[in-house]
């Protein structure tokens, strides 16, 4: 009489592509987490720098202070957003797409020309529409960057087996005709 072997318990399969990728989730969205933090933290900075250092008051009134008002903390939640939604994207993006990165430097790039724009189309003086077209940009960058950086350590391919079982050295595997 034979016993079945014990057969540990396999985790569940991780997400895959239709390209053959797969995805981690966890170490996708964590990253997406901590680089939403570094945008917020961007913003934030890149104001009370051009606030402090250039006094050019972006966002605010020169006499709502260093840190502004409402829209200071507005600016900064949106940075974070961004961050989430751009990780949104690329998730999208590693499971349809036959060269995710592509499309998404696209998107990134084509979005941060948009918000870099965006502020020269108000009636500030220039000086506010440059600092926060630079502020815009450094936010961008880091995003893109970011995302783009975890999606590649978040992905991993599958790797097809040439058929031969594991055990047989590559110059005894049968019928080599390439040693």
């Amino acid at each position: 009489m034979t016993t079945p072997m014990y057969r540990p318990q396999e985790p569940p399969p991780e997400p895959t592509s239709s390209s053959g990728r797969r995805i981690d989730p966890r170490q996708l969205w964590s990253g997406g987490a901590a680089t939403a933090v570094v945008a917020a933290l961007i913003a934030l900075v890149g104001i009370l720098v051009c606030r402090w250092l250039f006094k050019i008051p972006i966002l605010a009134p020169r006499q709502d202070g260093a840190w502004g008002d409402a829209s200071t903390g507005g600016y900064v939640l949106a940075a974070a957003a961004g961050a989430l939604v751009a990780t949104a994207i690329m998730h999208l993006l590693l499971l349809a797409t036959p060269r995710p990165k592509l499309f998404f430097a696209w998107i990134i790039g084509l979005a941060t020309v948009i918000v870099v724009v965006f502020p020269f189309s108000t009636t500030a003086p220039f000086a506010q529409k440059a600092a926060s077209a630079v502020v815009n940009l450094v936010i961008g960058v880091a995003i893109g960057s970011l995302v783009s950086a975890v999606a590649t350590r978040a992905t991993r391919r599958r790797v097809v087996s040439a058929g031969y079982p594991s055990n047989y050295p590559p110059s005894r595997a049968p019928d080599n005709r390439y040693s």
